[in-house]
């Protein structure tokens, strides 16, 4: 397992991190503390959730329930200080006004649940899970300084954030000498390099951390899809997934058809290939590796340290 600095912090965290979206939404208790035992047997002491994980995801509830942190707290009793817990915080949690969003009310409430659940005194990275429009700039980073400097979190981080926003944040950041920014966490695979443009030579010339989610195109990269209309029974896809159904189009099949050959040349599989590239993107810190069996996390752990050659990195791109 290889580790990376996040950021400009000095904080090591191990390029495979562990998603956890799974967690008390698809998979159960005993499949979820079967995964982050392998993950941490295998040297992977990044782990990430968010609040809003959990089965209120799947039912009529419309806002999250924070299955997925409850279990996680549960199985690091004892061994806390063996990883780097991340979560999130932003997205609905109940049905009230002030349920959502990056305000002070929120976060000071949320982050107040999540410590619970986790059962621990602090997080390690603290992230906003969406930007928000509704909130000045200011209200969530002076909110955000003030945890970091209570003890409860020790780094803050953003997801879903463009260039400019963290930016923007940087300098209000600055301006304030409020905590910045350590990390993002952007959707990046090789179906969707739309960061390429601005985000990742912003975070490599900023010192900013890349957690990078989706590094295998919510599951199109996985191998299971080869033709639009078949998919496998129990696939997300077949559930009706429609985040996974957007890539579900005639380029992208053509362009797994081809990464999948260049897979088979190299004596991998498919979803090795594609995690293995985002790894070797200079920029990047860290995959996220959302997983629901123990060999999505063996199988990532085996490609982890492989490194591609110049001319492996031009002929993915050539087919860009």
């Amino acid at each position: 397992m290889q580790y990376k600095k996040l950021g400009s912090t000095g904080l090591d965290v191990s390029t495979i991190c562990l998603g956890t979206m799974a967690f008390g939404r698809w998979i159960d208790e005993k499949a979820s503390l079967s995964i982050l035992d392998s993950a941490m047997e295998q040297g992977i002491n990044f782990i990430d959730t968010a609040n809003y994980y959990g089965k209120g995801q799947d039912t009529e509830i419309p806002y999250g329930t924070g299955e997925s942190e409850e279990i996680i707290g549960r199985a690091l009793k004892g061994r806390r200080d063996r990883v780097v817990l991340a979560t999130k915080v932003g997205i609905r949690m109940g049905s009230g006004k002030n349920e959502s969003g990056l305000s002070r009310a929120h976060i000071m409430k949320e982050v107040e649940k999540s410590l619970n659940r986790l059962q621990t005194d602090y997080i390690d990275l603290y992230q906003v899970h969406l930007f928000d429009h509704t909130t000045p700039l200011e209200e969530t980073l002076r909110t955000l300084d003030d945890l970091v400097r209570s003890g409860k979190v020790r780094y803050i981080g953003c997801s879903n954030y463009a260039a400019w926003q963290i930016m923007k944040s940087h300098g209000i950041s600055e301006r304030m000498n409020l905590e910045k920014y350590a990390s993002v966490q952007p959707q990046y695979n090789l179906l969707s390099r739309e960061i390429e443009q601005e985000l990742l030579p912003f975070c490599e010339s900023e010192g900013v951390g890349v957690m990078v989610y989706s590094p295998l195109g919510r599951g199109m990269l996985s191998g299971k899809y080869y033709i639009a209309g078949d998919v496998p029974a129990e696939s997300r896809a077949a559930k009706g997934e429609r985040l996974i159904q957007n890539y579900f189009t005639p380029r992208n099949f053509e362009l797994v058809r081809e990464y999948r050959e260049m897979a088979e040349r190299n004596e991998v599989s498919l979803s090795q290939f594609a995690l293995s590239w985002v790894l070797n993107q200079p920029a990047v810190t860290s995959a996220i590796v959302g997983a629901s069996k123990v060999h999505h996390v063996t199988d990532a752990v085996k490609i982890s340290d492989w490194r591609w050659t110049e001319d492996m990195l031009e002929e993915v791109n050539r087919l860009k």
